[in-house]
Formats: C-alpha cells, sequence, structure tokens
C-alpha cells in the first residue's frame, strides 16, 4: 500500500482530474484546500518584509492548492502518475504541482480489505 499525495497549484483542474482517476479505477480519497508558504508568509503582518510583500501581492491567489490524498494498492500507483500526467501535464513546469507516494505500514478503515 502507498500513500499518493498530490498538491496541485493548477486547482482549475481538480474537477477534471478527479473524475479521471475515478474512471481509472481510483474511487476514493481525500482532497484538502490549503495555500503555499508564499502565500502563507504574505499573511504576516508583525514582520516588516512580509508586509512589503503583502502590498505586492494583495488581490492575488495564485498560491492557493489543493491536496489529495490517496491511500492505493501497490499496483493502482501507476494508474494514478499515468492519469495525473495526462490531466495535469509536466509537473517540473513552474506552479502546477507537486506529487508523491510514501509507503503505508498499516491501514485500518480501508473497506475492510488492505
Amino acid at each position: 500500500m502507498q500513500l499518493f499525495t498530490l498538491i496541485l497549484k493548477k486547482t482549475e483542474l481538480v474537477d477534471s482530474l478527479m473524475h479521471e482517476l475515478y474512471e481509472a479505477g481510483i474511487k476514493g480519497g481525500t482532497l484538502i484546500n490549503g495555500e503555499g508558504m508564499a502565500k502563507a508568509l504574505h499573511n504576516m503582518d508583525d514582520i516588516p518584509v512580509f508586509g512589503l510583500l503583502r502590498r505586492a501581492w494583495d488581490g492575488d491567489d495564485r498560491e492557493t492548492v489543493k491536496t489529495l490524498l490517496l491511500v492505493l494498492k501497490d499496483e493502482q500507483v501507476q494508474v494514478a502518475i499515468d492519469t495525473v500526467k495526462r490531466v495535469i501535464g509536466d509537473l517540473s513546469e513552474p506552479n502546477t504541482g507537486i506529487m508523491f507516494t510514501m509507503p503505508i505500514n498499516l491501514v485500518e478503515g480501508f473497506g475492510g480489505n488492505a
């Protein structure tokens, strides 16, 4: 089992991605709203340099992200990777996203068949 994580900056593609993952047989996961570090830093008024950054970035929500967490069987991981690349494109492009996997040693509550 693997924990597949995608931090997606191209948030406008999340609906298409979720649909394509479902069609590929990946039917469960968790989607979390978040913000990137630059946006979080820009909200720190008590640090003078960040106050300056805030003025430069006001009204700019480019650092909004969606984090997708999927608990996958090993044989599903490549399907998820291929689907993300097909829908999102080249993740090495700036402001796209990052994906990674981590092995899972224990799973409970995974439909009873983990």
